[in-house]
């Protein structure tokens, strides 16, 4: 796999997050968190937002550090549903996974080429 530079990465950051449906298909959304996201726009960008992070993230992190990633998101996954349909507790939930995985990402573009 090649190594991203530090550019490069940013670079897929920013051409990867124009406004977009949630990361998963709202018209099949089935569970109250689900049905909320895609009902609020601010909550369906943080997801937009989460995911392409993580979808980076788990492409540029070593082995170790992935497997970690992925399961602390199957763990936040089941914090989300936890939510049903409120809003400020998917809003805090985002905001605090978002928090995990900006420093996840900038940490890795601090290490350079």
């Amino acid at each position: 796999m090649p190594k991203l530079t530090t550019l490069s990465l940013l670079t897929l950051l920013a051409t990867t997050m124009p406004a977009a449906a949630a990361s998963f298909p709202c018209d099949k959304a089935e569970t109250p968190d689900e049905k909320a996201v895609c009902a609020n726009l601010a909550l369906n960008d943080r997801d937009v937002e989460m995911a392409t992070r993580f979808d980076i993230l788990k492409e540029v992190l070593p082995m170790g550090g992935r497997s970690k990633m992925q399961d602390d998101q199957e763990i936040w996954l089941k914090e989300r549903r936890s939510c049903g349909g409120e809003t400020a507790c998917l809003r805090d939930l985002y905001d605090a996974r978002l928090k995990t995985l900006r420093g996840l990402l900038s940490e890795f573009a601090k290490q350079g080429p």
